[in-house]
């Protein structure tokens, strides 16, 4: 029986030429529009994705021979897991493909806004040669707080090595992970010692806008925050209001809560007045979700699919 894999979203073609030689049918989709991708995946065993559009069950409904979803990333919230759970679709993803992507950006971004590299760069380009107003921040002496130990969590763990730095880190699902470098902690504990709280959670329900004003609040000191996981982790509003405060001294936000399903789409439409503060506030700094987006991590994401997929048989 042949095995056929349709691929939605564009990927590293490591994957596609590995599975072919494996004996898998390969399909390309990706210039298809969504009712066009219907008609592929019918008689589908797999599917390739990114987040091109939602892996839901109306879709998902008409692929009858279903086995696997490949997700190119770590996110899996644009699929109907109890739907797939239901049917034995087993769903693979690839964060160890990119976390030491992930990790390496948010270090990149935290010393960035710590040194003010931004902001110094654009003034002397404007011809201000201003010293006092870029002296910078050291992270040497700092307590860093992680929520989420998963590989993206870890990874950023690894690199503050280099650092002399205390890191505490609390995952609600994971314990007995300490060593000489991580200490694992509590929430409470990370709100009461963090200058720096770096998130790498999933999005979900539990997650959605967790990280608002009632959050910000529970910390003792003020802090700085970086956000390489999703957007609507953080809610802008309070996210701003914290900054305005001094609550909140600075963010790094590679996601945000206003991205859509086609990332570019971001400015179409009415600007809200939070996204604009965020775009004007020289104590943010942003990037396109492109933390875990490399040369490197766009052939690893494939190559560890592909691995998982053969593994599946």
């Amino acid at each position: 029986m042949t095995k056929k894999v349709v691929f939605i979203d564009t990927v590293h073609p490591v994957l596609w030429e590995r599975l072919s030689e494996a004996g898998y049918t390969c399909v390309d989709a990706t210039n298809l529009k969504k009712e066009e991708c219907v008609a592929q995946v019918t008689d589908a065993t797999g599917l390739v994705i990114r987040s091109r559009f939602p892996m839901d069950e109306e879709f998902l409904s008409h692929a009858k021979t279903l086995k696997f979803i490949a997700r190119s990333g770590a996110g899996m919230e644009n699929i109907d897991i109890p739907y797939c759970e239901k049917r034995g679709i087993v769903l693979h993803n690839a964060p160890e493909g990119n976390r030491n992507a992930v990790a390496e950006h948010a270090l990149g971004m935290l010393l960035a806004l710590f040194n003010n590299l931004k902001k110094g760069d654009s003034e002397i380009r404007a011809g201000v040669w201003d010293r006092e107003g870029n002296r910078g921040v050291e992270l040497d002496g700092k307590t860093v707080g992680i929520i989420g130990y998963g590989n993206n969590g870890a990874a950023f763990a690894k690199k503050l090595r280099g650092f002399d730095v205390e890191v505490l880190a609390y995952d609600k699902y994971k314990t007995g992970f300490g060593d000489a470098f991580v200490k694992v902690s509590s929430l409470a504990e990370i709100q009461q010692k963090a200058d720096v709280l770096s998130l790498h959670i999933p999005q979900n329900e539990e997650t959605k806008f967790w990280m608002d004003t009632p959050f910000f609040n529970a910390f003792q000191k003020a802090f700085y925050l970086i956000n390489l996981s999703r957007g609507k982790i953080v809610k802008t509003s309070g996210l701003r209001k914290a900054l305005n405060e001094g609550k909140i001294l600075g963010a790094c936000l590679d996601v945000l809560e206003y991205e859509k399903a086609s990332f570019e789409n971001i400015f179409s439409g009415e600007m809200p007045d939070d996204f604009k503060f965020l775009l004007n506030s020289d104590k943010v700094l942003l990037s396109p979700h492109v933390g875990g987006w490399t040369h490197e991590s766009y052939f690893k994401l494939s190559d560890v699919l592909a691995d998982k997929i053969l593994a599946q048989g």
